[in-house]
C-alpha cells in the first residue's frame, strides 16, 4: 500500500534566489507546489523567481531569512506557515563558500560554512520534521556536493559541511521512515552557475576531460531529480545520495 500526500504542497527552498536553487524553485512550482523562495541578501533576485513562477501560473512567496539564525528560521517558517501553509518539501539548499587552504583557513570562516551549510540544514530540517510526521507525509532534500564525497583542496570547510550533511541525511532518514517521510541527498559536481562560470578557462577544460558526459551540468539537472524526489514516485527513496555529475564520481 502506498501513502499520497492529499493536502496542498508547499515547498520552501533555501537559498532559492539565484543558481541551483532558482531551478529547483522553479521545477517544483511546476510540478504543482506552491513556493517559499528563500533568500539572504539578493532580494530583488528572489523577487524575479517568484515573478517567473506567477506568470507560468505557479504561487510563490520571497521570504528573507539567514538560516544559519535560530531566530531568522523559526520567523522563516512561521510566515511560510502564515503565506502559504505547513511546509511538506523541504530543500536545504542554501550555502556559502570561504575557500582556502587549511593552514590559512580562519575560525570564522570554518564557523560561517558550517553555520550555514550544516548547521542551517539541521535548523530548517527540525523545523519542517514536526509537520511532516504530524501529516505523516514529508520529504526533506538536501542539497550537498560531491566535494563532500571526495573532497577538494582549499575546500576543507566546505567539503566537511556538505560531508556533514549526507550523514545527517542518513540519520534522520531512519528516524522518520516509518512516518512516511522521506530524507535524501543530491550532489551536484560541477554546474553551470555564477561560481563555475569564473573558472579559470584552464581548469574548465582540465574539469571538462575528466567529465565522462563531456559537459558541464545545468541547474535543471539538479532540479528535475529534485523535482522527483519531491515527488510520490520517489516514496520507497530515502537514505540515499544521489550524485547528479556526469559520471565524475563513480565510487
Amino acid at each position: 500500500m502506498t501513502t499520497e500526500q492529499s493536502t496542498p504542497r508547499v515547498a520552501l527552498v533555501t537559498g532559492a534566489s539565484r543558481g541551483i536553487g532558482r531551478a529547483i524553485a522553479t521545477a517544483l512550482a511546476a510540478s504543482g507546489h506552491a513556493v517559499c523562495v528563500n533568500y539572504r541578501t539578493q532580494a530583488d533576485a528572489a523577487q524575479e523567481v517568484v515573478d517567473t513562477i506567477a506568470k507560468a501560473g505557479g504561487r510563490a512567496v520571497a521570504i528573507r531569512g539567514d538560516v544559519s539564525k535560530r531566530e531568522d528560521v523559526d520567523a522563516l517558517f512561521r510566515q511560510v506557515q502564515e503565506s502559504l501553509g505547513a511546509v511538506t518539501v523541504l530543500v536545504n539548499n542554501a550555502g556559502i563558500t570561504r575557500d582556502t587552504l587549511l593552514l590559512r583557513l580562519s575560525d570564522d570562516d570554518w564557523d560561517a560554512v558550517l553555520d550555514t551549510n550544516l548547521r542551517g540544514a539541521f535548523m530548517c530540517t527540525k523545523a519542517a520534521v514536526r509537520s511532516m510526521i504530524k501529516a505523516r507525509w514529508g520529504r526533506v532534500i538536501n542539497i550537498s556536493s560531491i566535494v563532500g564525497l571526495m573532497g577538494n583542496p582549499g575546500q576543507a570547510n566546505y567539503a566537511a559541511a556538505k560531508a556533514g550533511m549526507i550523514g545527517f541525511t542518513r540519520a534522520v532518514a531512519r528516524e522518520v521512515a516509518n512516518r512516511g517521510v522521506t530524507v535524501n541527498a543530491v550532489a551536484p559536481g560541477y554546474i553551470a552557475t555564477d561560481i563555475t562560470e569564473d573558472l579559470p578557462a584552464e581548469l574548465k577544460a582540465k574539469v571538462l576531460e575528466a567529465i565522462p558526459a563531456g559537459r558541464f551540468g545545468e541547474p535543471e539537472d539538479v532540479a528535475d531529480v529534485v523535482a522527483f524526489l519531491a515527488s510520490d514516485s520517489s516514496r520507497y527513496i530515502t537514505g540515499q545520495v544521489l550524485n547528479v555529475d556526469g559520471g565524475f564520481v563513480t565510487a
